[in-house]
């Protein structure tokens, strides 16, 4: 990672070049670019393949054998294909991950979808152990540990539908499967989401307004950290299972309780 300039790995999925989506995106890599190194990557204007086949297990053909330990095998002797070891190598060299996509059937597009199964390999983004304790370097740990992410999402409905009570369900448990999921299993911490709700129908002057609060939020962001950080694996409140412990918020179920602030 960089020593002097932050690095930042911007990784876009909207396939309209004049969307509103499109507008954050060009402001927002132009803020961060006056003093961060920032590195793109366009999904849908990249082509990027979301389906992982083949060549991913490290053959043309195919092997047989587990998904997993293939990718890893085909990671540690280099024969990944070459746009996902490109990927690798821009999120490698990431300080901050910034993820930005429409909310389409209450989860990120699928092209984003494939390039989290594909980019984040065995041996890459996951899979070696604390040879102290025995645990599986995940949740806060791992290959990736020591970068943030930024989670930028567009929603067409409002912030009484997908809120904490919200018909459509709250969204930040709709992302949990990203933030904790995927970024935080990987040691990636994320930031408090940044969301734009009623995105459809915004009028001109509320889409100055939405840019201008994104790049508020980027001139910022050197120093944010979450305002509720996702409980750490190895920290003891998951001891012995990989359940929260019963003493912690008992009663609860819901997703909150995985943050280090909800009891």
């Amino acid at each position: 990672m960089s020593a002097s300039r932050p690095t930042v790995h911007w990784i876009y999925a909207h396939p309209q070049e004049n969307s509103f989506n499109a507008r954050l995106f060009r402001d927002g890599v132009e803020a961060l670019s006056a003093d961060h190194d920032v590195e793109v990557t366009d999904l849908y204007r990249q082509r990027f393949d979301p389906v992982l086949a083949a060549p991913d297990l490290g053959d043309p053909r195919g092997r047989e054998g587990n998904v997993a330990d293939l990718m890893g095998e085909a990671y540690a002797s280099g024969r990944l294909p070459a746009d996902v070891a490109e990927e690798q190598r821009k999120l490698r060299a990431a300080d901050l991950v910034v993820l930005q996509f429409p909310l389409w059937w209450y989860g990120p597009p699928a092209i984003l979808k494939g390039w989290v199964d594909r980019v984040l390999t065995n041996g890459f983004a996951f899979g070696p152990s604390d040879p102290e304790t025995g645990l599986p370097l995940r949740y806060g740990e791992g290959p990736l540990a020591g970068r943030r992410a930024l989670v930028i999402v567009t929603a067409g409905e409002d912030d009484r539908s997908i809120g904490e009570r919200g018909v459509s369900g709250d969204l930040d448990s709709l992302m949990f499967p990203l933030t904790h999921g995927t970024l935080w299993y990987t040691g990636i911490e994320p930031l408090d989401l940044h969301v734009v709700h009623d995105a459809d129908g915004l009028a001109p002057a509320d889409i100055d307004l939405e840019s201008a609060r994104l790049v508020e939020r980027l001139a910022g962001i050197r120093d944010e950290s979450p305002s509720s950080p996702y409980r750490r694996l190895r920290d003891g409140d998951y001891r012995g299972t990989r359940a929260l412990r019963a003493d912690l918020l008992p009663g609860r179920t819901d997703l909150g309780i995985h943050r280090v602030t909800a009891d």
